[in-house]
């Protein structure tokens, strides 16, 4: 199985069909994707900037790192969860989006980050404090988590702004029961049919909606700007 293949197996489960259909369950679990990172990145610029000798000068990298380590691991658990459900309701559309690629580039860094530098540097607080001067390979870490978490924030704000390829993707136009016809300014909402779906109504995988192509040509049509 390819994994274009199981990206587009994992969003048609019934579980992320059901939330990416939602008008309720999705921006939820967005919002608290978003307060999340806030959260958890807020408690790494604390103690990176402590690292460096920028914040909280007085207090000790034992005391810093100590008293946020709580906070920091229930906004990691925040931001992992809700990652992983966003990913999967839209898995197909992500694998076409090169900042969310990027994303996962770093953070797959991030986590080389922490194993190079958990021992020396964050799980080893006691020795920072006793030595004259902040070691290098404190301010080393430091630097490099600011950066790779900087560049984790900017790419994924711009995957919304990468629209999938409607023409490749096997999703269909979806029309909540008594709504109107699509219109000229009307925005589409795209979804996989769920497995449990009738075949003869679903477009996965024999083939794509006859509404695709009118998307696709009403982007196409549409002034830039407007």
């Amino acid at each position: 199985m390819s994994l274009l293949s199981m990206a587009q197996w994992v969003q048609s489960t019934t579980l992320f069909t059901a939330l990416r259909e939602s008008s309720n369950a999705y921006p939820i679990v967005m919002t608290c994707h978003l307060a999340g990172i806030a959260l958890f990145g807020g408690m790494i610029l604390v103690t990176d900037l402590r690292l460096l000798g920028l914040a909280l000068r007085r207090r000790s990298v034992s005391d810093v790192v100590d008293q946020l380590r709580v906070p920091k691991r229930i906004g990691l658990l925040i931001v992992v969860t809700c990652g992983i459900l966003l990913t999967c309701s839209k898995a197909e559309e992500y694998y076409y989006n090169a900042f969310f690629r990027a994303k996962m580039l770093l953070l797959v860094l991030v986590g080389v980050h922490a194993l190079v530098f958990r021992r020396g540097v964050y799980r080893n607080t006691a020795e920072l404090d006793r030595s004259p001067r902040m070691p290098g390979r404190a301010k080393l870490a430091a630097s490099l988590s600011l950066i790779l978490w900087a560049g984790l924030v900017t790419v994924g704000r711009g995957i919304g702004y990468i629209q999938p390829p409607l023409d490749l993707i096997h999703a269909k136009l979806f029309v909540p029961a008594g709504s109107e016809a699509p219109g000229p300014h009307s925005r589409p909402m795209l979804r996989l049919p769920s497995q449990h779906e009738p075949r003869s109504q679903r477009s996965l995988p024999e083939g794509r909606s006859p509404l695709i192509p009118w998307i696709t040509g009403r982007i196409r049509a549409t002034p830039a700007g407007t």
